[in-house]
């Protein structure tokens, strides 16, 4: 939605109205994460859901932080990491034919082209609150999510699809009036 204040007037070529989204928040398993580019601290976290068969799909990261933070979060995270891939739920990352069947960190898309995607892979005990725009194909977030909080308070069983907010759909054209 863009708004403005009510008494102000059009400003050609300023950029003086607002612009305002709707903020969703979702519960996440915080599961695993990448190394950024520029060294050993954190690039970004790979988030999961849990379908209604209880599997843990990946559904997408959250990336900005601070350098400070990145740093403090491999030190944060230590204690959950996992030397061995194996017992991980999603252990058939680098398994082309498992992307099939599940939604795996690694998959290739034509934005990562050849980019490594090798991942830190955590004991999925820690949830996070993150916010997202919208979900694609109700299956994974359009856009990087944005950390809001750890939620200790949460278990990560509970972190499912059906929290998320069901879009409200609508006809434009009806709206419109038929325009």
């Amino acid at each position: 939605m863009i708004a403005k204040p009510l008494e102000l007037r059009y400003r050609q070529d300023e950029r003086a109205m607002y612009k305002i989204k709707h903020e969703r928040t979702a519960d996440v398993v915080v599961a695993g994460y990448r190394l950024h580019k520029s060294g050993p601290v954190v690039g970004s976290l790979l988030l999961g859901l849990h379908d209604d068969q209880g599997r843990l799909q990946h559904v997408g990261v959250c990336a900005a932080f601070s350098m400070k933070r990145r740093a403090e979060l491999i030190e944060e995270l230590e204690p959950l990491r996992l030397d061995d891939v194996s017992g991980h739920p999603w252990a058939a990352w680098a398994d082309e034919a498992a992307h099939e069947t599940a939604r795996l960190p690694g998959a290739p898309s034509r934005w990562s082209g050849r980019k490594d995607l090798s991942w830190v892979p955590l004991r999925p005990e820690r949830v996070a609150e993150v916010a997202y725009d919208h979900m694609e194909n109700g299956r994974r977030f359009r856009h990087t999510a944005r950390f809001r909080r750890w939620r200790p308070d949460r278990t990560p069983d509970g972190c499912t699809y059906g929290q998320l907010e069901e879009p409200v759909r609508y006809d434009l054209g009806e709206i419109l009036g038929g325009v």
